[in-house]
């Protein structure tokens, strides 16, 4: 399976378009794990940040361990100490061993993979490693709200909704606990930046939620091997 982009590539890509706007990246992901994504993570958890870009996530989420993969390089000069970083793609065989995993967690990043081969290989993948019981939380443009714009970045290959990813997770021994259609909107951060106050805000009022939420977010425990 060719991937399609380079590591060079994924570099130049993710340097562009993030990291002139970190800090502020890092401020609303501490918001985002404070006021939601923590109570889904135990203090003591063994978490994998799958496709973790700069770390504003695996970094700043608490656990007793935690992993974070990636393909891009430029990855590890970001990650704090104790993340242990896992350059690779995702879509071959991990190293984690069977049911080691307590939570997968992965934001706006399956929708890069080439193709639903490899995105169908890589669940297998976090489904083999998560323990029973885990948790998959997973993010990402929702193509029925977004049925332009969802093309508007280069790297962009699977077209996804709430309802086809869970179908394949369903098809892989997850029972989804948590499916939103409209979660959080397409880009948090951009030329001009919300203040931080109305992202606390936002989160706190689920019912506005489906006016301006463009992203999925799904929740699906392992219940058996597939």
């Amino acid at each position: 399976m060719s991937l399609p982009h380079s590591e060079y590539d994924l570099s130049r890509i993710y340097a562009q378009r993030f990291a002139t706007n970190l800090d502020y990246g890092k401020r609303v992901w501490r918001i985002l794990i404070d006021s939601f994504f923590q109570q889904h993570v135990q203090p003591d958890a063994t978490i994998l940040d799958l496709g973790c870009g700069y770390g504003e996530f695996i970094n700043q989420i608490r656990a007793g361990r935690k992993y974070a993969m990636d393909l891009n390089p430029d990855a590890l000069r970001y990650l704090s100490d104790g993340v242990e970083f896992i350059r690779q793609d995702c879509s071959q065989p991990w190293s984690f061993e069977e049911g080691s995993l307590d939570v997968v967690f992965t934001s706006n990043f399956f929708e890069h993979l080439p193709d639903k081969e490899a995105l169908g290989t890589t669940l297998d993948q976090a489904q083999k490693a998560l323990r029973k019981g885990g948790l998959l939380i997973a993010m990402g443009p929702n193509v029925r709200l977004l049925p332009g714009a969802y093309w508007d970045f280069w790297d962009h290959y699977i077209p996804l909704t709430e309802s086809s990813l869970s179908e394949a997770l369903e098809n892989r021994g997850f029972c989804v606990n948590r499916k939103e259609p409209a979660f959080l909107p397409y880009t948090m951060t951009g030329k001009k930046n919300a203040p931080i106050a109305f992202v606390r805000l936002y989160l706190a009022l689920p019912q506005v939620w489906r006016f301006f939420g463009k992203q999925f977010l799904i929740i699906a425990r392992k219940m058996a091997a597939a």
